[in-house]
């Protein structure tokens, strides 16, 4: 309940317009919210925008947050929402068939860098809504109800 409370009262503070506690607010999701946006875009230079995208979006409308889900949950789906802005925007672009810009950061220098590259491969791979479905439930660990309510399907259809 402490958790809950704090985190309402942190929602009145920036609705005030206190950015100290917008900061402390999303402060333990922003770590997902990063990774959601990683494995939606699919490279770093793009998430970074998607995130900067959601951490605006959220401070601008948090007036429309209605409390009914945890502020975290609301955050993934800006942040799903705001990825794909981006992905859809980078198909716009002559010269990308794939709509996922592909930079390097350098030679892979372990096996975790390889098995996050082919996750990352097998992810652009998907049809842009199940991407957003699998990111949203292995990398922000939605439930399959709030994905459901997130895409406008049934909870079957996710699962």
């Amino acid at each position: 309940m402490g958790a809950v409370m704090k985190e309402a009262e942190l929602i009145e503070r920036c609705r005030a317009g206190d950015q100290a506690a917008f900061a402390a607010l999303i402060a333990p999701s922003r770590t997902k919210a990063w990774a959601v946006c990683v494995q939606v875009t699919g490279n770093r230079h793009d998430a970074e925008d998607a995130l900067q995208d959601t951490l605006i979006a959220a401070w601008q409308n948090l007036d429309k947050f209605r409390g009914t889900a945890q502020f975290s949950s609301w955050l993934y789906r800006i942040a799903s929402n705001a990825a794909l802005a981006i992905v859809r925007k980078r198909r716009a672009l002559p010269g990308d068939e794939t709509g996922l810009a592909q930079r390097t950061t350098g030679p892979a220098l372990a096996d975790s860098v390889v098995d996050a590259d082919a996750v990352r491969h097998a992810l652009a791979q998907l049809p842009e809504q199940f991407r957003v479905a699998v990111v949203l439930r292995e990398y922000a660990q939605l439930t399959y109800a709030e994905i459901a309510e997130h895409q406008d399907v049934g909870v079957a259809t996710i699962k």
